[in-house]
């Protein structure tokens, strides 16, 4: 039986799936981040805690729903959960690092998210400008040797060509 984050990212991120159902699942999952995020970042510093069905109840969403933002949020937290392994009866937290949080965002190019007016009350427009900063400085990568071929072995070690494998995930560019 597939665990609940890989129920979510075959739903999700599935590439035989209609286009548009697709797309219609990925606005509304916005949406409903987008709405979460605004509550959490009311206090920032209250740490949320409960299962993944309480959660999902708490925030009106379903539970695929909180296993996306769960899985979204998991890297800006001060302790992460085991997305891997959780169970709609898993307890988690969503304790999230400010900094971190606001700068995932950016690097995820949300807009929507660290653009919201919630971030106003922790930190000032000045503070929120040097993150962005920052942010973008540091996923600024200056290419350093040769190019690669997409007819040539993926770099990633995977035995496949380039141009089946990493080429249009925009690691190595």
């Amino acid at each position: 039986m597939a665990t609940l984050l890989e129920q979510w990212t075959g739903m999700a991120y599935s590439e035989t799936a209609d286009k548009g159902e697709l797309k219609k699942l990925w606005e509304n999952y916005f949406l409903k981040e987008k709405e979460i995020y605004a509550v959490l970042l009311k206090d920032p510093d209250n740490e949320v805690k409960g299962t993944v069905r309480d959660l999902a109840e708490k925030y009106n969403v379903d539970i695929m729903t909180m296993v996306g933002f769960l899985d979204g949020i998991n890297e800006s937290l001060v302790q992460e959960n085991d997305i891997q392994n959780m169970t709609e009866d898993t307890e988690v937290s969503l304790n999230f690092d400010n900094e971190k949080l606001y700068k995932n965002m950016v690097a995820a190019k949300a807009d929507w998210l660290y653009g919201l007016p919630e971030w106003d009350d922790i930190f000032s427009k000045e503070k929120q400008e040097e993150l962005f900063k920052e942010q973008k400085r540091s996923t600024t990568f200056v290419r350093e040797g040769r190019k690669i071929g997409r007819n040539e072995p993926c770099p990633c070690g995977s035995g496949r060509k380039f141009k089946q494998c990493c080429m249009g995930k925009g690691i190595y560019d």
